[in-house]
Formats: C-alpha cells, structure tokens, sequence
C-alpha cells in the first residue's frame, strides 16, 4: 500500500500501482497543506480581487471577470468543454499511472482542490474504474488538457448529472458511461468547487505518466540489450577484449562502463568467446558498450527529468498564501518534451544496433561458420527459409524508430488566439516514445531468438560447450519455454512468449 504526500512519489511507486494494481491512500501529512490551499481559494472567492481561472475565464478569456454565484459552474464548463481529444484509448497503465501522478500533485498544497476530489481520483484506481482517455489531442500546454478534462467528466458532475456528459469508462471489463461505471463502483461523482476545473486539468500529466513507464521499461531493455549482445558475441565466437575494463576506464562513460561489465559478468566462463582467435569483431558487437552506455547515461538525464515532474505543482495559478495567487506556466509540457526526445534517440540507436547484430547472426559469411539464416543444416537452405523474416521486421521497426526520432519538442504552433504562442508538444513526444519502446522491444526479442537458436547450433557442433554465466541462464529459460524447432515454422508465438517474459521481467540482464 503507498501512501502519496505530494512530495516523494518515485517511478518504482508509479509503475507499481499502474501495472501491479497496489491500493494508493492520500497521506495525513498532506492534509493540512491540502486543507489551507482550499481555504485561500474560498478567501479570493469571496473577495473582490480578481485571480485567474478562480473567478475570471480561461485562455484568451482572462479578462473577463466571473459572478461568484458561477464559480463553480466555471470549473465544471471547463472540463465539459475542453473534453476534445481523439484517437485510440490510452493503455490502462498509463491512465492509472496519470491519475496516480494528478493526485500527487494536488496533494503538495499549492490547488486549491479539496481533499475528498484528491481521494475520489485515487478511488477511481483503488476501485478499479478506468477511464477512457483518447490518446491525441493534447499540446502539452496548458499540460495535457484534453486527456485530463476526459478524466474529469468521469470524476465530476453538474447539478443535473447527466449521463451523456459523464464520458465513457471501463469497469470489470465492461465499458459504459463514467455515471454507470462510478455507480458500478460505489463512488460518487463530485460536484467542483471554484478553481477544481483547472487544478484537474493543467498539468502535463498523461505526457508524465507514459515517460515515467517509458524510463523503468528502457532501463530495463537496455539490461537485456547487453544481454543479448553477450548471447550473440557467444554464438559468432567473438573476442572479448573490446569489454576489457581498462578500456572503457579509460574514456571514463559511466554508462559505457556499466554495459561492458555486464557483458564481461554474462560471458564469464564461457568456452565460445576468444576460441578462434579472431582480432576483433564488428562494430556492432564490438562497440555495444559505447552503444548501450550512451543509452545508459542519457537515461539518467531523462529519469532525473521525470522525477521532478511527477513530484511538481503543475497548474495555475498556484496558491502560497492567504489570499495569494500567482499566476504562470508550472503546465508547460517541455521538460517532458525534451526528456521523451531523448529518451527516443537512446532506445532507437539500442534497436538499431541490436538488429545489426540479428543481421550478422544470419549472414552465412559473418557468422562464423553456422548456417545462412540459422536454417537446420545447410543441406536445408533453399527449402527452408530460416529466419530470414524476423530481421526484415527487425528493419521495418528500426527504420520506424528512426522516423520517430524527429524531435517533437521543436515544434510548436499557437493556440487560444495566440495567448498560448509557444507548446511543448509533449504529449506526442511521449506517445511516439512508447512506439520506440514497443518496437525495441520487438527486436531485443528477435536477437535474444536468433541467438539462442545459434548457441543450440553451437551446442550440437560440441557437446562440450560451456555457455556464460548469465548467457547460460537466459539461454536455458528461453529453451525451456521455447523448444528448438528444427524446420520451418510459425516463428511468431515464439517472439510473443519472448515479449510475454520481457514483460514479467524474467530473463536476467
């Protein structure tokens, strides 16, 4: 069970509660901070003063001061009519993870939300209602507006509840209306109060939650990046020198030095590595650590990023003191923007990499004696096409990566009457991010395929053969999943079970 304060939530918390499903509880720490923002907000309702988006319109209409009898028609108008986005539903871990990410944010004082509006949304995870979250539509300024408005029509209501402005979401499988689907799950649906429209909806929240996923998945496809490069430079008979640790000390990339150390642990006593006396290899084999650590170190920037921004008070105005708010752009989308862009090139140039090293592994002429496309035997080639398919979607993928790897954070095109002249793109910066991961993660499993179908071929070649440590490992729980096959064969299900045990996080890298 985690408990939020608004201060502390970590990447770890988050995909915990997104994909592992773990109850999260407001903190009683955060009450009092929670309580006293409110109170302020009640304070300026009842003044004269004018404050934006508390009593006074939103975007191009800022200027234009609200009756405090509409204040709170103001906050639901805001949710009801910025609820625009389009395109598929988003996945349900990331619309647990931004609901997990908005609370938090509420909850560090600065909202003006109540405390009962912060709970509802972390109910609508605890009692698993999922809320369908078009993925497009969001430009990252003011935050995520559209995706966080559609959350907010499941959350909120209007004096007269009606249903066709509750949005649509998914309880126990079903989907149905946001009213049926709170009422399925005993919750009741909130009615806001001045300044909750836009302490819901300003934030760049759904672009956080999809790099706070993307981080903890690349740190862990880079892990099997280097292991997949161990199983390869096993199955051609590589040499080992290129991951001697003087080497890479001496250029001193922390990253670089962390991916040849986990290349040396895997081959560790291997008897395939440095048996034929070759010089050295490739780049692509060669150089994985100078690959892989650049991925390594880049992704120590973008977790840092991210950190700050699911722990951050991210909409507008932000209150500080009794009758005090200031006004600002906390929701602006481009540290994410620019975290995701790098994010991108770092999974993109690990996918590429690894898929020239499935080329070599197919290439009858670099792949040090076994047979052109892992066939059987040669006397099979011809009737057998092996595995000549996988590396050409391994290609098709690493040529859409590279496509996406445009940088969205440099581009920008102005809205609300060009009161808002400058967004962040971040929202799509994020999205193409988690296509690069997906794709990545399709073609770390074809190498880690590919290379266990060789190491079987090298394992028949001498009986006596001796894998790595970890290689060893990884190779005989892919086996034990994955029967070798010795003809052609419908090679699909064996990449899906590799993906299945990438996501359980089951192989070692």
């Amino acid at each position: 069970m985690l408990d939020i304060t608004g201060h502390d939530l970590t990447l770890e918390q988050i995909e915990n509660v997104s994909r592992k499903k773990e109850i999260v509880n407001l903190s009683r720490q955060a009450l009092n901070p929670i309580t006293r923002s409110r109170e302020w907000v009640d304070e300026i309702v009842n003044s004269d003063k004018p404050v934006y988006g508390i009593n006074t319109g939103f975007g191009i209409f800022s200027d234009r001061r609200i009756n405090k009898q509409d204040a709170r028609k103001l906050a639901r108008n805001l949710i009801i009519s910025h609820a625009v986005g389009t395109g598929e539903p988003l996945p349900e871990d990331v619309v647990r993870a931004a609901i997990t990410i908005r609370a938090n944010t509420l909850a560090k004082g600065f909202s003006g939300a109540r405390v009962e509006l912060i709970e509802r949304l972390l109910e609508l995870n605890n009692k698993g209602v999922y809320p369908l979250i078009p993925e497009k539509g969001s430009m990252g300024s003011s935050g995520d507006l559209a995706p966080l408005c559609h959350l907010g029509l499941i959350l909120t209501r209007d004096e007269e509840d009606d249903e066709a402005l509750s949005g649509e979401a998914f309880y126990k499988g079903q989907k149905m209306s946001g009213k049926a689907a709170m009422k399925a799950a005993g919750l009741e649906r909130l009615i806001l109060q001045p300044k909750e429209g836009l302490a819901l909806s300003n934030g760049a929240t759904f672009s956080a939650a999809i790099a706070a996923l993307c981080v903890v998945d690349l740190e862990y496809y880079l892990k099997l990046a280097d292991l997949a490069a161990a199983m390869t430079l096993e199955a051609v008979k590589g040499c080992s020198s290129a991951f001697d640790e003087r080497l890479h000390q001496a250029r001193g990339h922390i990253g670089q030095i962390i991916s040849a150390a986990r290349i040396r642990s895997a081959i560790r006593e291997s008897s395939l590595v440095d048996s034929v006396g070759r010089i050295q290899d490739a780049y692509s084999i060669r150089c994985a650590p100078q690959v892989h650590g650049s991925g390594i170190d880049a992704l120590a920037y973008v977790r840092k990023i991210v950190e700050i921004e699911v722990n951050a008070a991210t909409d507008n105005p932000l209150l500080f003191e009794s009758n005090g708010a200031i006004s600002g752009g906390n929701f602006h989308g481009e540290p994410i923007a620019q975290a995701m862009d790098t994010l991108k090139i770092a999974a993109a140039e690990t996918g590429a990499i690894s898929e020239r090293r499935i080329f070599r592994l197919l290439d009858g002429n670099l792949n040090g004696g076994l047979p052109s496309m892992l066939v059987d035997s040669q006397v099979d080639a011809g009737l057998n096409s092996g595995l000549m398919m996988l590396q050409y979607t391994a290609a098709s993928l690493v040529l859409e990566n590279q496509a996406l790897c445009a940088p969205d954070s440099v581009f920008s095109m102005p809205t609300s009457a060009n009161q808002e002249d400058h967004n962040a793109n971040s929202m799509n910066a994020a999205r193409h991010a988690r296509t690069v991961l997906d794709n990545l993660k399709h073609i770390l499993a074809t190498e880690l395929f590919s290379a266990a179908r060789a190491l079987t071929q090298r394992i028949r070649e001498n009986p006596k053969t001796k894998l790595g440590e970890v290689t060893g490992y990884n190779y005989t729980l892919i086996r034990q999943r994955i029967p070798y096959t010795a003809g052609d064969t419908y090679w699909e299900p064996s990449l899906v079970t590799i993906k299945e045990m990438i996501d359980r996080k089951e192989l070692a890298g």
